[in-house]
């Protein structure tokens, strides 16, 4: 469903995960994965992480992915997933859900503004040392 979503199959279907992977992925506290469905099939998903402070006993969570299928958007999904959330951070003790979005993304970006506060801030990829590119 992220792959269509997002169209870009490629890097949600090159390589996935076993399902032993997925099971051990789903029993971690830290991470969350909500679905949307219409009957039985997948409409939109929703992948997060809890995420511990250090400087407080305090929680926040990070909404990592956050996807509905074409035909499904403007219907209030996303908002029911992100509801749902906020549901599962008050069952946590959590004190903010956060989450990134391309400045290209106006659909994303008029959800999330309907949401929360706009914070400005740059993102920067680091190359892990043994998977960086040879020049």
């Amino acid at each position: 469903m992220f792959g269509e979503a997002f169209d870009d199959a490629v890097n949600y279907h090159r390589a996935p995960p076993d399902d032993a992977y997925l099971r051990r992925l789903l029993a971690k506290e830290h991470f969350i994965a909500l679905a949307a469905l219409d009957g039985a099939t997948v409409i939109g998903g929703l992948t997060a992480y809890v995420l511990e402070k250090f400087e407080q006993d305090r929680r926040e969570i990070y909404i990592y992915d956050l996807a509905v299928l074409e035909h499904h958007r403007r219907r209030g999904v996303a908002t029911r997933l992100i509801e749902r959330l906020g549901e599962i951070a008050d069952q946590r003790d959590v004190y903010v859900i956060f989450v990134q979005a391309d400045l290209v993304d106006a659909p994303a970006i008029a959800l999330y503004d309907t949401l929360g506060t706009k914070e400005t801030a740059h993102h920067f990829d680091i190359a892990v040392p043994s998977r960086a590119k040879p020049d």
